[in-house]
């Protein structure tokens, strides 16, 4: 009996293959060979090739990010919105379910090829967390400095999650650094 999948179930598969081989160790070949997939299939599904895939799962990464992190943080109460920052993204690191693709393209040779989408999303990340530190009172100064902070954090959590399965940054560190953050 064949398995019969769609774009969504497919798009799941390979945000591990991409997380695991990194965009230039991805081929369709190495795609069919982890998915049972069939090459005709997958380009029925992605027309565009490998990189259509990419783009594809980059696309659903986002949308968790902009509907779990990004539009809490810009309309959510602030303070449980930053809350809800933390655990969920603390949860997406150890979920299994999800993967670090941003950081596993930010850290590939090709990572030009995605660097546009990959700033935006960090940048739509900063603006959306100045937006709920200045709903929370914190003072403008610290407002400007947080995010970037904050920023760098993820980028150092995603970079660990992408070349390692378990990396350095590890719940305590991330507890004790979320806690400079704290209003």
């Amino acid at each position: 009996m064949k398995t019969v999948y769609e774009r969504a179930d497919i798009v799941l598969l390979l945000a591990e293959i991409f997380r695991e081989l990194g965009y230039e160790g991805t081929s369709l070949s190495r795609i069919t060979e982890r998915t049972g997939i069939g090459k005709g299939s997958l380009y029925h599904f992605f027309p565009g090739g490998k990189e259509e895939m990419a783009g594809a799962v980059l696309a659903d990464v986002d949308a968790w990010f902009e509907h779990a992190i990004y539009q809490p943080l810009r309309k959510d109460d602030a303070d449980q919105a930053i809350a809800a920052m933390w655990t969920n993204v603390s949860d997406y690191f150890r979920s299994g379910r999800r993967i670090c693709l941003v950081g596993a393209f930010a850290l590939d040779e090709t990572r030009e090829r995605f660097s546009a989408a990959i700033g935006d999303y960090f940048i739509r990340w900063i603006d959306a967390l100045r937006s709920a530190l200045m709903r929370a009172g914190c003072p403008e100064g610290r407002r400007k400095r947080s995010p970037k902070r904050a920023s760098r954090a993820f980028k150092a959590r995603w970079c660990c999650r992408a070349r390692w399965t378990t990396g350095w940054f590890l719940p305590d560190h991330w507890t004790r650094w979320r806690n400079g953050l704290i209003l």
